[in-house]
């Protein structure tokens, strides 16, 4: 695929033209084909599909140039390509079905297992060698990372905090503001005042909250000192005191994480039959009642999904940290220990990939869990 595109770019503006136009050409008949052609029945058909199936993996190969290193490749490919076709056969009477479905998940499958399978298989094979990939080392890495001279275990427990904190208080004070403010006069404009942090990127609502926290041994410019000091007290270096520092952060998340949360919940509370509320009210039911057994049930998905998606938010929260402290005054976190010691000169591999799996380790719960309550969702559990 180099070797074609450097081949075009030697080639005339105008010469690149038609040859790009015929590849385009290409690329929509095979499109066309897919959704034309192969799922038609007949002996004439059946021949295009034994064709296409065996010639379109064997010229990938060739187009991709792999045959340069390894020629036994073009044969496999269009082996696998018969193969596939086969499995055709007996798929819907063999009329294209499982071809089209292979040729439309191709691309979306390779980019995953390039961008997705392949870094991680590879992240967790390094979290068990030396930083210099030499040699096995076992969990050597991960007693590394987790020895509490490096940190690891106030990074692991800074984590914990943020996981349990974040999405808790978020979602409640989103959940609130939904509530309070729905059909309310001024509701979209009260909505939009709160869901503008959620456009701001962590970079830059770190920026605006160290100024805010700014300590300054003479005229302040941090609005938080600076009330201390319309109070009489005295400034405080609140980034460099711990563990005070630690819940500071978290407000930055927190700011930037409620508006969505309230957008969601806002509307899931509008998906609320109006005559469930009614009927409450009708058999003596306050506000508070009505939230806690007609509200709350009802948009308990809804409220799963937002908590999980801000618990997964708080496990990579490097900008934040990068952007304030730089992990220090027991600051750091995961995420930020693995940039860290990935960036290190020579970059120490191992024991980055030992964060990065140990990252991993605590989002899977939360992924298996989102997993399971949408099955529930679906069998109506």
């Amino acid at each position: 695929m180099t070797a074609f595109f450097q081949w075009l770019a030697g080639l005339p503006p105008l010469a690149q033209i038609p040859v790009i136009l015929v590849a385009f050409g290409v690329v929509v008949a095979l499109i066309l084909f897919f959704v034309e052609f192969a799922p038609r029945a007949g002996r004439g058909y059946t021949i295009m599909r034994l064709v296409v199936a065996i010639a379109v993996p064997a010229i990938i190969v060739l187009v991709l140039g792999v045959y340069n290193d390894a020629v036994w490749l073009v044969p496999v490919a269009a082996v696998l390509g018969a193969g596939l076709f086969l499995l055709d056969l007996r798929a819907r009477g063999g009329k294209g079905s499982m071809l089209q479905l292979i040729a439309f998940m191709a691309p979306a499958v390779l980019l995953l297992a390039i961008g997705l399978l392949y870094p991680l298989i590879k992240t967790v094979i390094s979290a068990f060698f030396s930083n210099d990939g030499s040699k096995f080392v076992g969990i050597a890495n991960f007693s590394y990372v987790l020895a509490p001279a490096n940190q690891g275990l106030i990074a692991l427990g800074n984590q914990i905090i943020w996981v349990i904190i974040t999405p808790i208080i978020a979602t409640a004070i989103g959940l609130a503001y939904a509530v309070f403010v729905d059909k309310s006069r001024g509701e979209k404009v009260l909505k939009v005042f709160v869901f503008m942090p959620v456009a701001i990127s962590f970079v830059g609502a770190s920026i605006i909250f160290k100024f805010f926290y700014d300590y300054q041994q003479g005229t302040q410019i941090g609005l938080l000192n600076q009330i201390v000091v319309w109070f009489g007290g005295q400034p405080v270096n609140w980034l460099q005191t711990s563990p005070l520092n630690i819940a500071l952060l978290i407000v930055i998340l927190i700011w930037t994480q409620t508006g969505f949360a309230m957008v969601l919940l806002s509307a899931a509370i509008k998906g609320i039959p109006e005559e469930q509320n009614e009927a409450a009210e009708l058999d003596g039911a306050n506000a508070w009642a009505r939230f806690r057994n007609v509200t709350v049930p009802g948009i308990r998905p809804t409220i799963i999904v937002v908590w999980i998606t801000i618990a997964i938010v708080s496990l990579k929260v490097y900008d934040i940290i990068a952007a304030t402290t730089q992990g220090q005054n027991n600051t750091s976190v995961i995420s930020f220990q693995m940039v860290r010691l990935f960036e290190n000169l020579p970059p120490q591999t191992g024991t980055s990939s030992a964060e990065a799996v140990l990252l991993f380790i605590l989002i899977l719960p939360f992924l298996i869990y989102n997993a399971n309550n949408i099955r529930k969702q679906r069998l109506g559990l």
